[in-house]
């Protein structure tokens, strides 16, 4: 009697609950970026937490690309999966350059042509004015990582690996989650550090653990239909996790709190401290336990919205770093006008969710009749 070869995955519906969660955060990184608006230092949830935007944006893309990279596997083999993933990262290295060309050409026009002096070089993008065959050939390897363009290359850098580690999850279980838990914590430890021509804003070597977390809870949500079950114990512990962070930053803005060189080392956004990396997974595991997959308020106009936003999230993102130095140089340049930063940070979010939608027009469109 032969074995009958074991039947791939389903495909998952959509989850609704994703999409405005991603949206939500593409809104947080313009916020966070546009330095000096009241939406960025009181608006978002990164300001009454030790954790921000960017740990729940490399989780969740983890989670969905080993999603996606399992369901192929089952289908068409490990070998197809595994170029489909190297292909998207070398569209998303594409777009990392474009990235690079067009910001760059950005700031070294304001340095120029407003009153911006020291642009460049405040950001770190002075290496592409004064040798711009070095700083592209830089950004190009991954070493030349200047302000608003660092988080890129720790996806690239992590897609490379994503097969590899699946392969090894495959085989050991959460065993393989222990070379990048090493990564992480000889950072912490100051044993090594990325190696790039700048000091870098996310250090890959910390920040590939968290994109590692979520694919190995997004291979799991596919093969097992849940990436985590309710636990009384965890719950609690998540929530005491926010609380902590909810009285820093509230004690921070009475001047107390845990001092600035202590809060640094435990919940810096540089080398990913182990309480920013647990407070963003407790943030995580309470949305996936509380909040249901589809809710009838997720179809309202805002949720909606969020939604679109977050099924776009890369090019949102990308347009949302033009914006948000766009939001910072214009409140630099009229100081006192308290009116422009309303209207210019909801201007930005207006960006953002028009073109999300205008997307999401043309992608339900349907094709012009030959």
């Amino acid at each position: 009697m032969t074995r009958s070869a074991p039947r791939p995955p389903a495909r998952p519906p959509r989850d609704l609950r994703l999409d405005v969660v991603r949206g939500w955060l593409q809104v947080s990184i313009f916020g966070a970026h546009a330095v000096g608006t009241t939406f960025g230092a009181f608006g978002i949830h990164a300001a009454w937490g030790l954790s921000d935007s960017s740990e729940q944006f490399l989780f969740l893309s983890g989670f969905v690309l080993a999603s996606v990279f399992t369901l192929k596997a089952a289908r068409d083999g490990a070998a197809a999966a595994a170029r489909d993933t190297w292909a998207r990262t070398a569209r998303l290295w594409v777009k990392h350059m474009a990235l690079v060309l067009l910001f760059g050409a950005m700031i070294l026009w304001a340095e120029r042509a407003l009153p911006l002096p020291n642009e460049a070089d405040r950001l770190a993008w002075g290496l592409l004015r004064a040798d711009p065959l070095t700083a592209l050939s830089g950004a190009a390897a991954l070493l030349y990582l200047p302000n608003y363009i660092d988080i890129l290359p720790v996806f690239i850098l992590a897609m490379l690996v994503l097969p590899g580690f699946l392969w090894l999850v495959a085989r050991i279980g959460a065993w393989a989650l222990l070379p990048p838990a090493v990564l992480w914590a000889g950072v912490q430890a100051g044993a090594w550090q990325y190696w790039s021509w700048l000091p870098v804003g996310l250090d890959p070597l910390a920040w590939q653990f968290v994109f590692m977390l979520g694919a190995w809870f997004g291979r799991r949500a596919l093969l097992q239909g849940a990436a985590v079950a309710w636990n009384g114990w965890a719950v609690a512990g998540a929530v005491g996790l926010l609380a902590v962070g909810l009285a820093q930053r509230v004690a921070e803005l009475l001047g107390t709190g845990v001092d600035v060189e202590t809060a640094w080392i435990l919940a810096g956004k540089t080398h990913l401290g182990p309480l920013a990396l647990l407070h963003g997974l407790a943030i995580a595991y309470l949305v996936a336990v509380l909040v249901p997959r589809e809710g009838r308020w997720m179809h309202r106009a805002i949720p909606q919205a969020l939604a679109a936003v977050g099924r776009h999230s890369l090019d949102v993102f990308c347009i949302g770093l033009f914006l948000s130095w766009g939001v910072t140089a214009m409140l630099r340049l009229h100081p006192g006008q308290w009116w422009l930063d309303p209207v210019l940070t909801l201007a930005g979010i207006g960006v953002l969710v028009g073109f999300a939608l205008l997307r999401e027009r043309r992608r339900f469109s349907p094709a012009p009749a030959q």
